[in-house]
């Protein structure tokens, strides 16, 4: 089974193409980390798999369905098999964090709210909040604000989490320990996650396997071990933090990954 297809997406704002015939999926069981430089597309791509951007063209499917088919209500019944974790948090300011937690359980389920409260301290011991769960956002560290985000992103069991930077604006050690979250989510719980970092160390740790952006295009699929071992100028530059080498050549690029002769 395929959590997560993308098949020759186009993407973008005002007719402008932002993202050009990018195609991904995820598997049960993987973090699947989406990287690339300042304007390479990252956030956009984002925007459309998590249902916020209908794509120019090309598809999204969760779960063998198109995300974007049918109406408003049928992609509402495909992303609630999904959670989001944005980078700021996005949590209500006005409710506590269990409230926070809660929300999700009580905007889109039937359950009672004695149910509610055993899944909502259950994510709040599994991200180590329990005892900040009458704390206001605002009275949390911003490490404790990335996990609270996390517990409401697994508030509703699902199978695909998505994290926007998660470690952005952490210090290294409190980065590490969300990295170390991350393999929890994925081992305890087996939850598939895709990512979106620009945070090199973090990457290398956790990603099963690493997508790297480039002016909209995809110009890596793989492992650990092959993005650094690939021979592309581009992809050595953004792993070892180097000044472009080159332009970028479009027509080159697609070539390259049709396999077609030069000329």
């Amino acid at each position: 089974m395929t959590l997560l297809r993308v098949d020759q997406l186009t993407g973008g704002y005002n007719g402008n193409v932002v993202i050009d015939g990018c195609s991904m999926q995820v598997s049960p069981g993987e973090v699947v980390v989406i990287m690339g430089g300042s304007g390479s597309g990252k956030s956009t791509f984002l925007k459309h798999l998590i249902g916020l951007k209908p794509p120019m063209s090309g598809s999204v499917e969760l779960n063998d369905e198109d995300l974007y088919s049918g109406s408003m209500n049928d992609r509402y019944r495909r992303l609630s098999h999904i959670g989001v974790a944005f980078q700021t948090g996005a949590l209500v300011s006005s409710l506590s964090i269990f409230d926070n937690v809660a929300l999700p359980l009580r905007e889109t389920t039937d359950l009672p709210e004695d149910v509610i409260e055993v899944m909502v301290r259950l994510k709040l011991e599994f991200v180590e909040l329990l005892d900040k769960q009458d704390l206001l956002p605002s009275e949390l560290s911003g490490g404790m604000l990335k996990r609270a985000a996390v517990a409401r992103a697994l508030a509703r069991d699902p199978k695909l989490v998505f994290m926007d930077e998660p470690s952005a604006g952490l210090d290294p050690v409190v980065a590490s320990a969300l990295d170390n979250l991350i393999l929890k989510i994925k081992d305890a719980l087996g939850v598939s996650v895709v990512i979106v970092t620009h945070e090199l160390e973090s990457a290398f740790k956790i990603a099963s396997r690493i997508v790297v952006l480039d002016r909209g295009f995809i110009i890596f699929d793989g492992s650990v071990d092959a993005i650094r071992a690939s021979d592309n100028p581009r992809i050595q530059a953004l792993i070892n933090r180097t000044a472009e080498p080159m332009a970028f050549d479009a027509d080159e690029h697609y070539r390259r990954i049709m396999g077609l002769p030069e000329g």
